[in-house]
């Protein structure tokens, strides 16, 4: 039985966990269609990631995702902090506002979150993923353990070697086309910025773990594209961003809508790390000024979003998180179960233009 038919999917579709944005309800929608949803937990605590697991398994009886963050334990310096919140502090005045007087650390790696851990190991949500690198060979194993699937997401072929030989079930190849945070391990390194066909085959190719495509696919002819190349299945977040079921707010979803979506921009400005997000204030920063080094993630990202607080409170939404990949143009509104039905037809379509579905003309 492959793994697909293990957790009950009848779609080969991830939802992408898209912390702050995904929802219960959202996660919770996309298994009952038959797909893959899933929630990041990345952004709160264990507290807090118990309560989402417990309203998503009150919404559905199938398998759904959690997906954490296990980025390198930052490493605080108040000097280049302080250079930082000096740079930023005329953007803050244009709002009346000041940056706040230090910066924090505001999301926990789970490397450093045992609480976590045990939540995790008492709950036992049926897959696991894992964003920007991958917890010690114990905490897998212990995982593991408890019968989840773990994925691991990869952006090259070192890291999915390294991904593999930890006992990482299911590869999810981010191509640079995909929206929000890049899943490097490491940010220091060359980025080899490898596009999500290219990874896709090379994978396919070089592990023996199957393989999850994402990154710029928002329709079912791009799932089909991803299947023909090798991958089980495609991950799909900036897709959903407009259903009703997200927690996206009307600046958001406004932005999306509009022709900005035409032109994501990767930058490391608002949380510390490099992230694809749709083009805005602060994006365009750079533009006319030259950054200092940025502190490390995600105690950069506490200025971002103290700073889009007092943008909001001003009227303004230009520094808002709004991630998304390059697909972003073919982005749909409508609730998450009617655009996994649209999905599932327009894959049919793709790869079997002679059958029923595919003789119609598309919707």
């Amino acid at each position: 039985m492959n793994w697909l038919d293990r957790l009950g999917i009848t779609v080969p579709i991830i939802q992408a966990p898209m912390a702050g944005v995904s929802t219960p309800a959202l996660a919770a929608a996309v298994s009952n269609a038959g797909a893959l949803g899933s929630i990041g937990v990345g952004a709160v605590d264990a507290t807090g990631a118990h309560r989402m697991i417990v309203e998503l398994q009150a919404r559905t009886e199938r398998a759904f995702n959690v997906n954490l963050f296990v980025h390198a334990t930052p490493k605080s310096d108040p000097v280049r902090e302080a250079v930082w919140l000096e740079w930023m502090a005329p953007i803050f005045a244009e709002f009346g506002a000041t940056p706040p007087r230090i910066l924090r650390s505001i999301y926990k790696s789970f490397h450093d979150d045992p609480e976590m851990l045990a939540m995790l190991l008492e709950v036992k949500p049926p897959v696991i993923s894992f964003h920007f690198g991958l917890p010690s060979a114990e905490i897998i194993a212990a995982l593991k353990n408890t019968g989840a699937l773990l994925l691991g997401t990869v952006t090259n072929f070192d890291e999915a070697r390294a991904a593999q030989a930890s006992g990482i079930d299911i590869l999810v190849a981010q191509g640079i086309e995909a929206g929000g945070h890049r899943g490097v391990f490491d940010p220091a390194l060359p980025d080899d910025a490898l596009g999500t066909s290219v990874l896709t085959r090379l994978l396919v190719k070089q592990c023996q773990c199957p393989i999850v495509a994402a990154g710029g696919i928002m329709d079912g002819a791009g799932i089909a594209a991803a299947l023909d190349l090798g991958a089980v299945a495609a991950q799909m977040g900036t897709t959903f961003i407009l259903c009703t079921e997200t927690s996206a707010d009307a600046a958001y979803r406004r932005h999306l809508q509009s022709q900005a979506a035409f032109h994501t921009r990767i930058t490391h400005l608002i949380s510390g790390r490099p992230a694809r997000c749709l083009p805005n204030r602060f994006t365009d920063l750079l533009n006319y000024v030259s950054a200092p080094a940025c502190p490390d993630y995600p105690i950069a990202y506490d200025a971002g979003k103290a700073l889009n607080v007092a943008a909001k409170a001003g009227n303004e939404d230009g520094f808002g998180a709004q991630w998304a990949g390059q697909g972003a143009p073919l982005a749909r509104s409508m609730p998450a179960a009617q655009l996994v039905e649209h999905l599932r037809k327009e894959l049919d379509q793709a790869r079997h233009p002679d059958s029923e579905y595919g003789r119609k003309t598309d919707q």
